[in-house]
């Protein structure tokens, strides 16, 4: 199985739209949302071409292909209109020897690492708009970045999981960083 990442689009109708192209030609089987899809939160700018309506529009059409789980700029109005659940604030998906705890990031992260995970799974967050690639005592740790409003001067970014290979990506499908789990 195939998963890419994305979190924090923050309402860009552009960055989202660029994110779907990547899922198109990514050919993955799922595109996991790892919170804060459409409001762009009090501390941040307005993103380019900020338009939440539209970014609905783009989600709603692969709603079949989205994993998706709630950020702490998303809300119940939210999910009145999106097509797929997204109200979780984390969720598992099982891969064939290890478990994924997907999260935003702002309830459960390495700092508030939660009891459910055993050596070789790993915590897959969005929240701080920075991509991590790590391990540490047998957990890992992976953050695709942000795909509209990076920090710290990376990139927007996305990741890919496959064959128990995780790659950050550039928005034109550059590796940017990548972590083989063992």
């Amino acid at each position: 199985m195939k998963l890419m990442f994305a979190s924090d689009l923050h309402g860009s109708y552009y960055w989202t739209q660029k994110v779907i192209d990547r899922f198109k030609d990514e050919r993955a089987d799922y595109l996991v949302l790892l919170g804060d899809l459409l409001y762009h939160g009090p501390r941040n700018p307005l993103p380019k071409e900020y338009n939440p309506q539209k970014v609905i529009e783009l989600l709603n059409q692969i709603k079949h292909q989205i994993i998706a789980i709630r950020g702490n700029c998303d809300s119940e109005v939210d999910q009145m209109v999106l097509q797929f659940p997204m109200m979780a604030d984390y969720n598992f998906i099982p891969l064939e020897d290890r478990k994924l705890m997907i999260t935003h990031g702002h309830l459960y992260s390495e700092n508030k690492l939660s009891q459910f995970l055993q050596k070789g799974d790993a915590l897959v967050f969005g929240h701080i708009h920075i991509p991590i690639l790590k391990e540490k005592e047998g957990i890992y740790y992976l953050n695709p970045g942000s795909a509209t409003l990076p920090k710290e001067n990376h990139p927007q970014t996305y990741a890919i999981l496959e064959d128990n290979h995780f790659e950050v990506k550039t928005l034109d499908g550059q590796i940017y960083r990548q972590l083989q789990l063992t």
